[in-house]
């Protein structure tokens, strides 16, 4: 029987205890990995072991996709219509909203961020997705398709069967409902791997699971080792489609392994090095602090943050003066304190990840114009971070730092700055300020990214759909664009007349 956690809260901003299950979550059950073992969960503002969940392996992944298979063949999938599906997303919706402020606290202790912020963005975006999924759930159809008088023609968009998913830690519930909801819409079922840094909140979400009447298999929710289980998922020949969200290595290595195995499709969703692009006539005020918004948001720890800022000539001294005053300004500290905007990086290994990032930057030439120190003497925060004097072949402008660092690059022309900013691997996103609505549209257009906002910064809409070009991944999230990634399209031909 799986060991429980219970944390006790007494803080300015959430006070109350929350009781999580540690195990895996297997048809309908939480249950004891088969090999044993366990995974350390620390808090990053301290450095100290929180507790320790349940580890799967291989041969868990395994059990539970083949409870997600006969879920899908028995009480899912086709034998339940859209419109019950739909009620039992909304259903887990308000029970989410019930239990929104212990998901807040859970994830800010585990990842460190702002409980604010976990609160406010993270977890209410993540009860919007599964409520617009919801939404979408006895809408999923095909198409009747006109041939001739003797032919009946359509199409039907039927659910693939058992997906895997694996998600990241950057924003952990939002991650989660992102995934589950559309698969759950389209009458998929899922076998799901958290990041093992930050699982606590999923296992608070498996809890209302069953409340809210999912059949057991339909999600199975087993935390483990990227390498361990997240290969599993990957490779398994019973999970037909395989959704990632994650670095640009790791997202190679899923679509091997899901090539090598029973060809699964892939969604991926990876990183990026994202432009923000201010121009002269842009207003300074609004673009500095969408700016700040654009990279120091959630830490750095974004997969579109506007890390590379090129800022025009006519307007550089100001902006950077401006910029710096504001980003000297941000509060870093306890993820529960009422006013922290940036609390600690989410682990150790991210953190010396990132001060390798910014002793590349000193030794390549760049300037440390703010930052690049450590902040406090406890736990993995990071000071917020300038360099200046960036060229355009550093690391720290070519490589995806995940973290509280902005690079700054003056420029002349528009035509510099549209070949300097598509001059990367990645394509997830860009940002644009100027008060030119012809520019904008034209620079807009000829970025290459998945996204692009013009005068503002990180600013997604459910109804939109969020995903890369190049090697900032395949396939796209939100929107009804989501569907498309769990569903099948059959066409059907019926014989009215035609005779041999």
């Amino acid at each position: 029987m799986p060991s429980t956690f219970t944390k006790t809260f007494d803080t300015p901003t959430f006070k109350g205890t929350v009781t999580i299950p540690l195990g895996l979550y297997i048809n309908g059950e939480f249950v004891d990995p088969v090999e044993g073992g366990t995974i350390d969960v620390v808090n990053p503002a301290t450095g100290k072991v929180v507790t320790s969940i349940a580890a799967g392996t291989k041969v868990d992944i395994d059990i539970a996709a083949k409870a997600a298979k006969k879920a899908y063949k028995t009480s899912w999938g086709l034998k339940v219509p859209g419109a019950e599906r739909g009620k039992l997303m909304s259903k887990l919706a308000v029970l989410m909203e019930q239990h929104i402020a212990e998901f807040a606290a859970l994830d800010a202790l585990a990842n460190g961020k702002a409980y604010n912020t976990a609160y406010s963005r993270d977890n209410k975006g993540a009860i919007s997705v599964m409520q617009y999924y919801a939404g979408w759930a006895d809408k999923i159809s095909g198409k009747t398709i006109e041939t001739n008088e003797n032919k009946l023609a359509y199409t039907r968009h039927e659910p693939i069967g058992v997906v895997g998913q694996i998600i990241p830690w950057n924003v952990p519930m939002f991650s989660l409902s992102l995934k589950i909801a559309p698969a759950l819409a389209t009458g998929n079922t899922i076998v799901l791997k958290p990041s093992e840094i930050t699982p606590l909140s999923a296992l608070l979400f498996c809890t209302l699971i069953k409340e809210a009447g999912f059949p057991p298999g339909v999600i199975n929710i087993v935390n483990g080792y990227g390498p361990i289980a997240g290969q599993a998922i990957s490779e398994h020949p019973l999970i037909e489609k395989v959704a990632f969200t994650g670095s640009t290595l790791t997202g190679r290595k899923i679509m091997e392994a899901a090539a090598k195995s029973n060809l699964k499709p892939v969604t991926l969703e990876l990183g990026g090095k994202s432009p923000n692009i201010i121009f002269d006539d842009a207003d300074v005020e609004q673009a500095v602090k969408w700016a700040i918004h654009g990279i120091y948001f959630n830490h750095g720890q974004n997969c579109s943050a506007g890390s590379r800022i090129f800022i025009q000539e006519g307007i550089y001294d100001k902006f950077l003066e401006q910029f710096t005053e504001q980003a000297r300004a941000i509060k870093v500290g306890d993820p529960f304190a009422p006013d922290t905007y940036q609390g600690p990086q989410v682990s150790k290994t991210q953190f010396e990840r990132i001060m390798g990032y910014i002793d590349s930057g000193r030794n390549d030439g760049a300037t440390v114009h703010l930052g690049g120190k450590q902040f406090g003497e406890e736990g993995y925060f990071i000071e917020p971070t300038i360099f200046t004097e960036c060229q355009p072949n550093m690391k720290i402008v070519r490589e995806e730092i995940f973290g509280p660092v902005a690079c700054v690059l003056k420029f002349k022309t528009e035509d510099e700055v549209v070949e300097q900013a598509n001059d990367t691997s990645y394509g997830l996103a860009a940002s644009v300020f100027t008060k030119d609505i012809d520019r904008a549209i034209r620079v807009a257009h000829a970025l290459e990214a998945g996204t692009a906002w013009i005068n503002c910064a990180n600013q997604t809409e459910i109804s939109m759909p969020f995903g890369g070009f190049k090697q900032s991944g395949i396939g796209r999230e939100l929107s009804e664009y989501a569907l498309e990634n769990y569903t099948n399209v059959k066409a059907v031909h019926v014989n009215i007349g035609i005779r041999l």
